[in-house]
């Protein structure tokens, strides 16, 4: 028998049963306050939402506006093609996730079934291409090519297809006028990413899931006025998914057009011949290999000297931009990511670096002067130089005696830059600098705009480098770690170098200045930099911001936004000394390295400069620059490891002139068959519908403006 006493064992009850009203009374408290909150604290939010999970809402893609070229010539537009499409959320219901709709889809097109359901898997980090990257809510298109035939069996058969449509829809053409190509120019459409959506919430231009974007090019930096705005109806349904009635509607509003610099028969010139020039180039022996030249990329600008604007712009490696429309095959994305490609998106005009050569030294000829050297010299050309036991040679080994900084631009002697470089380079101190030295040819760089974007209206240009104090610094403590690691005194060539890195890799050492000075070493510029700086030239030394968008013209044609040049700064040179410049740059193309090339053009009525470039490239063949100017316009083309500047690239930038100005092989000038005599100061007419008239192309164009119109309507 229990001791306990029967008090006490009656007080234990009362407590627990006091414990336990206390702990219902609690859960009842907060049933009741959540309650509270849910019914009448967020009430009107609840009640929203459940109101809106019977709505059902319907998109109306926008007709996307046209990218046109100077002329108003269609480089981007749209056409209206039946477009297959599948609902990944219809298919997902089914028991097999719809591989036996996709199987029967496939047989359909004429398709492997694989192939179809790779297009409706989600791209992810371990999916590879083809899948899809856009918003799993939205329709995925499986093809833009099919058939009336076939879209007549889809929709007649809607039973063994659900989750499938098949309707005319507007879709992007890039139409290549004149055979011209623009890829990197015009970049590509893909669909819009749940990130992108979520990004673009609170800024003027949202985004639909439903939506397509411009993933590079023109394309992606005018995408929001491209866009447009696509239209939304809304409708109210029953549980069963029946409309019961309509709660708002939005139209779609069309994109805007927008015109670019561009003349696509001057781009299919600069394509047609950089092409030529890298073909050619792979046919010529190179004496320091042994092997043909591999000329495996290259780049060529054409610009308006005076105002920056962009005439046309190519990179090699090319490819179709209509791969990516109604979404890219596995085989395609592969050959265009594939490093046996050659990385043919990038866009080397703004993306390729690489070391100027020669054509970097009207940078060095005005450092030199402004910081006291005598233009007209004399200079002594010698066949090499030598700091200790390093010997630096002129190329192959010219020696031209005492001559000017003029000449030396004309015959492109480096012994004279690697004598003044290194004489400032004493004078900053040698091997231990001066608290503030005067780092001429460095800071002349920078005035000329390198080592930064040129601000050109693309994306994802990069800025090259001028490797100064401060990037030696930086390079050194990024790679000292690895460089003490590897590096051995008496080790091989490469440890040799690690070795001294190392312990010097931070100072800035005579062979790096003298290097420098001719453009090698570790300097690196975009071709569309170097256009710049030698269409400054020629206008008098303006630098402007490179522009390839000329206006944004509305749907209506009523409203034109011009894009207007911009200047960005002025070159470091006085009026004197630009003269001196102007006028050896010009014996360049009569009497210097660029003479043979420009045998026979009308020197006296269109007055041609250049400048030749021949970079080393460690473990690489030598890369192919020619920097040139008129009055008019500026053509730099360079080619990775094409051989030398006027041997690889002089024939290419020569015939581009010929067909600018209509000169022929003898040097008569025919103006009728010149393209661009002067440059385009006009926009092109643009009629009351919104269409932009092409004077030049007539009923092409009209053609072409008509089917837009059709593709808007429908």
């Amino acid at each position: 028998m229990s001791n306990i006493p029967e008090t006490g064992r009656t007080s234990r009850v009362t407590i627990r049963l006091v414990g336990l009203q206390i702990l219902v009374f609690s859960l009842l408290l907060t049933l009741g306050g959540r309650l509270w909150y849910l019914q009448i604290r967020n009430g009107d939010e609840y009640t929203a939402e459940a109101a809106n999970n019977h709505v059902q809402q319907v998109v109306h893609p926008a007709v996307r506006g046209s990218i046109l070229d100077a002329r108003g010539v269609p480089l981007a537009d749209n056409e209206t093609r039946l477009v297959v499409s599948a609902s990944r959320t219809e298919l997902m219901k089914m028991p097999d996730d719809g591989k036996a709709v996709l199987t029967r889809l496939a047989d359909v097109l004429g398709m492997k079934p694989k192939d179809v359901m790779d297009k409706v898997r989600l791209c992810d980090a371990k999916t590879p291409q083809p899948c899809w990257n856009g918003s799993p809510y939205q329709p995925i298109p499986i093809t833009d090519e099919a058939s009336a035939k076939q879209a007549l069996q889809i929709r007649e058969r809607e039973e063994d297809f659900p989750g499938i449509s098949a309707e005319p829809t507007a879709v992007r053409r890039y139409a290549a006028p004149a055979g011209s190509n623009a890829a990197q120019v015009l970049g590509y459409l893909s669909p819009v990413t749940d990130e992108q959506v979520k990004a673009a919430e609170h800024t003027k231009s949202p985004l639909l899931r439903s939506d397509q974007v411009g993933s590079n090019g023109l394309e992606r930096q005018y995408d929001s006025e491209l866009r447009g705005k696509a239209g939304v109806t809304r409708y109210e349904v029953d549980n069963l998914g029946r409309v019961i009635g309509q709660r708002e509607s939005q139209q779609a509003r069309p994109g805007a057009n927008v015109v670019t610099s561009i003349d696509s028969r001057v781009q299919a010139v600069a394509e047609k011949e950089l092409d030529q020039a890298m073909r050619d180039a792979r046919k010529q022996h190179d004496r320091n290999t042994g092997t043909n030249y591999k000329a495996d990329s290259g780049a060529v600008v054409v610009m308006e000297a005076k105002t920056g604007r962009v005439v046309a712009m190519a990179s090699n490696p090319t490819y179709d931009p209509n791969a990516w429309v109604g979404g890219i095959s596995g085989k395609d994305y592969k050959q265009l990511t594939g490093k046996k490609s050659n990385y043919p998106l990038l866009n080397r005009a703004i993306q390729g670096q690489a070391a100027p050569g020669s054509i970097f030294k009207v940078v060095p000829t005005t450092a030199a002067v402004n910081a006291g050297y005598d233009f007209n010299g004399p200079y002594a050309c010698t066949s090499s130089f030598n700091i200790g036991s390093q010997v630096f040679k002129n190329f192959e080994s010219e020696n031209y005696g005492g001559i000017s900084l003029g000449r030396a631009l004309e015959v492109s002697c480096d012994t004279v830059f690697y004598r003044i470089a290194y004489d400032e380079w004493k004078k900053d101190g040698g091997n231990k600098p001066k608290k503030k030295p005067g780092d001429w040819f460095y800071r002349t760089a920078h005035q000329f705009g390198l080592g930064k974007e040129t601000g050109v209206d693309l994306p994802n240009e990069v800025t090259g480098r001028v490797p100064d104090r401060q990037w030696k610094k930086d390079y050194w403590k990024a790679n000292k770690d690895a460089w003490c690691k590897t590096g051995k005194k008496d080790g091989s060539y490469g440890q040799r170098i690690a070795y001294e890195n190392c312990l010097e890799g931070m100072k800035m050492r005579a062979g790096d200045s003298v290097n420098y000075s001719i453009g090698q070493g570790d300097t690196l510029v975009t071709p569309i930099q170097m256009a710049t700086i030698y269409a400054a030239i020629s206008n008098g030394g303006t630098l402007h911001d490179p522009t390839v968008g000329k206006a944004i013209v509305s749907p209506d044609g009523k409203d034109i936004q011009e894009i207007k040049p911009k200047a960005h700064g002025k070159l470091p040179m006085s009026a004197s000394l630009h003269k001196r410049i102007d006028s050896a740059l010009a014996g360049v193309a009569t009497r210097g390295t660029a003479a043979w090339r420009f045998q026979g053009w009308p020197q006296s009525k269109i007055p041609m400069h250049a400048k030749t470039g021949t970079a080393e490239v460690y473990g690489k063949q030598t890369t192919s620059w020619f920097a040139t100017y008129t009055k008019d316009y500026t053509v730099v083309m360079t080619i990775s490891q094409g051989g030398t500047g006027s041997g690889a690239s002089g024939p290419a930038v020569r015939k581009i002139y010929n067909a600018l100005y209509g000169v022929d092989a003898k040097g008569g000038i025919d103006k009728k068959k010149a393209l661009l005599p002067q440059p385009q100061a006009k926009l092109p007419k643009i009629s009351s519908d919104g269409s932009i008239e092409s004077q030049p192309l007539g009923k092409q164009f009209e053609a072409a403006s008509r089917e837009r119109r059709r593709g808007a309507d429908s």
